[in-house]
């Protein structure tokens, strides 16, 4: 597990004004709905937000808080367990993971053996998918009177995998169990990716819905069926354990795999309150977290192996598992395995010190295997523990399975990209099939996507907070309305004398970053005054942008804490922009419709999903647009934050496009070739005008 920490900022709130410089009297007289409310009937604490930290944090918290909780009772458990775990497959994206006798073929090859006095070492690899190659080494106890419990023992983050962990598998096999260890994807002998946010800028893997964690699990998962099927092992007395990473795999194997009887996850395990409240997950591989579709905590994994022995083992000190956080997650378990009656197969050890093993672990771990697999009653006190001399340890050349490197076939470098089986366009002929797979797409993305987004929205609580007028520009205003509880974000609204309120409105999304030259007019102000159209034009400044922006610095770090607590930056802004949508609506300058809408660059994916969800939007100007969401980033997580969870499952920016259909589009500046399928859906359904290709926004006029 890394411990280093990207260092970063915490987030404030800008809260200098906004208002234009050098401002000229109004020429014309302000309609009276434009009179600025007397200051007593404005909200509390008007037009001010909460930090971006602050708000992850309470989201997480409430993820933590609300884990557990619908399970009243021993029979509403029962009841919600095979939903509860087919929700879980689907975030781990192993949802069509066939049964055991239809997997595929795990063409066990065996490289060598180690013969020793006790035991005997097999290096053998195995395909947990076709040509998905995951090495490992099987200790086998001599001497078995007849079939042994089987244990599955899952790496953490060490370079060297099996050798560093030997000690564990090879005391398991002199206590007569039969262990198999396996390397991860990250740093075992056919090697793969686990740092792809972290550290690759691949924060596409979110819009794939993919999470190393998966890979991990299968991995896990097929080594079970390889124990399984060993003439030494006893198919109905498996358990799993493993540290850091390995006890995250612990967790996600157990809970996905009925076959796992005994469990024991060692420094794996916090609460995502903890993770983001106490900064823990910046220095966590993307591996420890899954695809986070359904709100879950790790307590809502574990319920899914209750009311099975579980023995939960963690350091006091640990610098990325916090202690509280461990004894949260504890007792959340502790209370649905009293409810459960199982209060006895439920334990936590403490140990002194940082993240890693301790002999107290250790020996507990030994004993409460030997208890709840062997039926054996042995105190750790006496079980015994590890042997880690030096002279006792094989060398790394001993243990290596392949001689010669992974076979040139192996797809473990690449399987981030072929996990996730990616749908196809859909084949829409006419207006019918149009309508159909457009509702689909947008139940799918509330559903997978947008979760996250209220049940329960505040009072939008539009408020123009003041008038204003600047040159031709006669009836303005800045307003302000609510998105989320204690997001309170801000607008201005643009009219020049010739237009006549209530009047049409186009609608521009401030880009992260966006500057104000001179405090005057910005990249968004000046696009919008191309715009040849007598409308009210207005810019809305979603989170992160205008007042509420948060350094550069920090984009790094939300990016991957979003995805953890079920949301994205984009898919914030999504949400944003159809509150924005309602607020310029319900102002008394703006007619209601029609209202177009201009997504610039990354907020190009925006607007196109906003549009989509919003359903009215007449106009979508977009500039620059980018061509996908399957796209890598920089590595310092810099760059266009288009990624939302799980959309690339149900469609792409260019398909958004397409069923937008007959909306008006308006492509300014670089059109990607991916976008030809739009508009060959707009010429097939015979509106080929409607989308438009245009190198200046001065060659647009409104018809």
């Amino acid at each position: 597990m890394p411990r280093n920490r990207r260092e970063f900022l915490k987030a404030g709130i800008v809260t200098a004004g906004t208002g234009l410089a050098g401002l000229a009297p109004a020429q014309t007289p302000v309609p009276k709905a434009m009179t600025r409310a007397p200051r007593k009937n404005l909200p509390s604490k008007r037009g001010f937000s909460i930090s971006i930290r602050e708000y992850l944090s309470r989201e997480a918290r409430r993820i933590t808080d609300h884990s557990l909780a619908d399970f009243k009772d021993a029979a509403t458990w029962r009841r919600l367990q095979p939903e509860r775990h087919r929700q879980y497959m689907e975030m781990m994206g192993l949802e069509n993971l066939p049964p055991m006798s239809q997997r595929p073929p795990l063409n066990v090859k065996v490289t060598g053996v180690v013969e020793r006095p006790q035991y005997r070492i097999e290096k053998l690899y195995y395909e947990s998918l076709p040509q998905a190659y995951v090495t490992a080494n099987l200790y086998v106890p001599n001497k078995l009177a007849g079939r042994a419990p089987g244990v599955l023992y899952v790496c953490g983050h060490s370079p060297t995998q099996k050798v560093h962990y030997q000690a564990h598998p090879r005391r398991f096999a002199e206590l007569g169990f039969v262990c198999l260890v396996v390397d991860t994807v990250q740093y075992g002998e056919a090697k793969g990716f686990h740092h792809g946010p972290y550290y690759e800028g691949w924060q596409h893997w979110y819009s794939r819905g993919y999470s190393p964690a998966a890979i991990e699990m299968l991995n896990g998962i097929r080594g079970l069926d390889l124990l399984s099927g060993r003439p030494e092992v006893d198919a109905a007395h498996l358990g799993v354990t493993g540290i850091s990473g390995g006890g995250a795999v612990t967790w996600y194997v157990a809970a996905g795999d009925e076959r796992v009887k005994v469990a024991a996850p060692v420094c794996g395990t916090a609460t995502l309150g903890s993770h983001l409240e106490d900064l823990t997950i910046d220095g966590h591989c993307d591996c420890m977290w899954w695809n986070n579709t359904y709100l879950w905590d790790l307590a809502d994994v574990g319920a899914l192996f209750a009311p099975r022995p579980l023995l939960i083992a963690s350091a006091n000190h640990d610098g990325i598992f916090t202690i509280d956080a461990i004894r949260e997650v504890h007792s959340q378990l502790q209370r649905l395995y009293g409810v459960l009656g199982a209060a006895e197969n439920l334990r936590l050890v403490e140990t002194p010190g940082g993240h890693g093993y301790h002999q107290l672990s250790r020996t507990a771990i030994f004993s409460w295997f030997a208890k709840h697999l062997q039926g054996k009653t042995i105190p750790p006190q006496q079980v015994g523990d590890i042997n880690d001399s030096p002279e006792k340890q094989e060398s790394e050349e001993t243990l290596r399975v392949f001689v010669g490197g992974a076979p040139p076939e192996n797809r473990m470098p690449s399987i981030h990209e072929e996990f996730i089986k990616l749908p196809a366009p859909p084949e829409i002929a006419d207006e019918n099939s149009l309508e159909l797979t457009r509702q689909e797409t947008i139940a799918a993305l509330r559903a997978k996507t947008f979760r996250a987004f209220p049940a329960v929205p505040p009072a939008l609580a539009t408020q123009v907070e003041f008038e204003f007028a600047n040159g031709e520009n006669q009836n303005c205003c800045r307003f302000a309305f609510s998105s989320e509880k204690d997001w309170r974000l801000h607008g201005e609204l643009l009219m020049s004398g010739s237009t006549v309120p209530p009047a049409p409105a186009v609608v521009a999304l401030r880009l992260l970053g966006e500057r104000r030259p001179n405090g005057v007019v910005g990249a968004s102000e000046d696009f919008l005054g191309r715009i040849r159209a007598p409308w009210a034009k207005v810019v809305v400044e979603p989170r992160g942008t205008g007042e509420t922006s948060w350094g550069g610095e920090l984009q790094w770090h939300l990016r991957r804490a979003t995805a953890w607590t079920g949301r994205t930056l984009a898919s914030m802004w999504v949400y944003d922009t159809l509150r924005a949508l309602d607020a310029v609506r319900s102002l008394p300058h703006v007619s209601g419709k029609p209202v177009a809408l201009v997504g610039r660059g990354p907020m190009a994916a925006v607007a196109l999903y906003g549009a989509l969800l919003d359903g009215k939007v007449s106009a979508l100007f977009l500039e620059s647009p980018p061509a996908s969401q399957n796209l890598p980033g920089p590595r310092d997580g810099s760059g266009p934050a288009i990624e939302m969870l799980n959309c690339l499952r149900i469609t792409d920016l260019a398909r958004v496009a397409g069923l937008l259909f007959p909306t008006e589009l308006v492509f300014i500046g670089d059109c990607p070739s991916t976008y030809d399928w739009a508009e060959a859906l707009y010429r097939r359904l015979g509106m080929a005008e409607k989308f438009r290709r245009v190198g200046d926004l001065t060659a647009w006029s409104a018809a």
